[in-house]
């Protein structure tokens, strides 16, 4: 198909869906995509200065669904699976010896190498597994929850619960020490909030791009560095936790290599903290804003697995990923060539009010809620269980302790293109 024919986004619609500063302004970022949808729903995106490899923006919920369902058509492997610019790219490869993932992991293996690695540790994930550490979990919320309260009636509760508390859980699981966490946090948020100034830890504002990427590299230097020495340790010493079953792994008889077993421990340290953290903060900032909504699920906890589900939604933590047509095909009535690079755009997906009758309306009685924020067919997150699990029990403590609970001040969403949700969330309790 000839490039002149394809619906390209105008300059500024084009940067405002990468730039991470958009999806700091919420509603309006909203605006332009409920105008995609209708207009152009698999757009063709090109920066006039070549900054960023072109892509395929898809914005419909069925456009999304079929294409995170279809993985032998569109890659994961081919070409980063996070949106980048074509310097950090380069980076990367020139870091990695050729490779355009700065870690290699189960989001960036397609077939059939990804299922051998992550039948590695997918029963550790399963509802019956994780039923047996129900009461650590929860004995980590009532910890929390102590921190919140005692901070006296007004507090951040992004620093005091949403953050924190799934570090905590998911370092138990993975058998990180305790006194190790602030540096999981802060190498999390190097990672996942460099593109903010409040999250990447640096101390400097308005980074430019290489400096970004830098300190992105930082983090993954220092994380690999952490696991090199706690892969000795559970080598030596082998216990029941996630960190000793990767430390110990095979694949076709043979034991993982430094860097895949590096991006293991990355991605599960990483991942399954910082998108649960956005999630539960999503849903205490709806709770906050309809006291009736939080009288009722006080009184009925029935309607706590919705609030939960609806919270993942209505935040959709992970805002894209990118895939690789592996041959010539067809999107939403577009004709996509092989080679070619697709933004699959969470953020669109579940905002799109052909799936989700008033979309932009937190309603805990959504049913069904069939959002994409884990993504679906063999990527489908390999925690969303957990996640469940972590947020109900947290949220179960919450309402056991709180009698009320509004805002306090004005929230803020953190500045990401990728994982994102808020950064701040100032809140009034009332406590029981």
């Amino acid at each position: 198909m000839a490039s002149a024919a394809k619906p390209r986004l105008d300059a500024a619609t084009g940067y405002e869906v990468i730039s991470p500063e958009s999806y700091a302004k919420w509603d309006p970022l909203l605006d332009t995509f409920d105008r995609l949808r209708e207009e152009n729903p698999v757009a063709w995106v090109e920066d006039a200065e070549g900054r960023h490899p072109p892509f395929w923006l898809v914005t419909r919920y069925d456009d999304v669904m079929r294409i995170s369902k279809d993985n032998a058509t569109f890659l994961n492997n081919p070409q980063t699976v996070v949106f980048a610019l074509n310097e950090a790219i380069q980076f990367a490869k020139n870091l990695t010896g050729g490779s355009p993932h700065m870690v290699a992991s189960l989001v960036t293996f397609d077939a059939p190498i990804h299922m051998k690695y992550r039948k590695l540790t997918q029963e550790w994930f399963m509802p019956k597994n994780l039923r047996q550490i129900e009461d650590e979990v929860r004995e980590l919320a009532v910890k929390t929850v102590d921190r919140l309260l005692e901070a006296g009636p007004e507090a951040d509760f992004c620093k005091l619960v949403s953050q924190p508390y799934p570090l905590h859980v998911v370092m138990q699981i993975l058998g990180v020490p305790e006194e190790d966490e602030p540096r999981m946090l802060m190498l999390t948020q190097q990672m996942f909030g460099g593109q903010d100034e409040d999250l990447n830890q640096s101390g400097m504002k308005d980074l430019p791009p290489e400096a970004i990427t830098q300190l992105v590299a930082g983090a993954v230097k220092d994380f690999e560095a952490y696991f090199a020495k706690l892969t000795a340790e559970k080598r030596a010493n082998p216990t029941e936790d996630v960190a000793s079953t990767i430390a110990n792994a095979t694949v076709d008889g043979e034991p993982l290599n430094d860097r895949d077993m590096m991006g293991y421990y990355i991605i599960v340290a990483a991942a399954g903290h910082d998108t649960t953290s956005a999630s539960t903060a999503g849903a205490m900032l709806a709770l906050a804003q309809d006291p009736d909504q939080w009288a009722r699920v006080r009184e009925d906890r029935s309607l706590l697995p919705g609030i939960v589900e609806e919270a993942i939604r209505w935040t959709s933590p992970v805002q894209h990923f990118m895939r690789t047509a592996a041959e010539d095909t067809e999107v939403g009535g577009q004709q996509i060539a092989k080679g070619d690079w697709l933004m699959l755009n969470y953020v669109a997906a579940n905002h799109d009010p052909t799936q989700f009758e008033n979309p932009r309306k937190f309603d805990a009685s959504r049913s069904p809620n069939r959002h994409l924020a884990f993504g679906a067919g063999a990527h489908q997150c390999l925690g969303l269980h957990l996640a469940r699990l972590e947020m109900r029990i947290l949220f179960e403590v919450l309402l056991d302790r709180i009698e009320g609970v509004e805002l306090a001040g004005e929230p803020a969403r953190s500045k990401s293109t990728f994982v994102g949700g808020l950064k701040t969330l100032p809140l009034r309790i009332t406590p029981a």
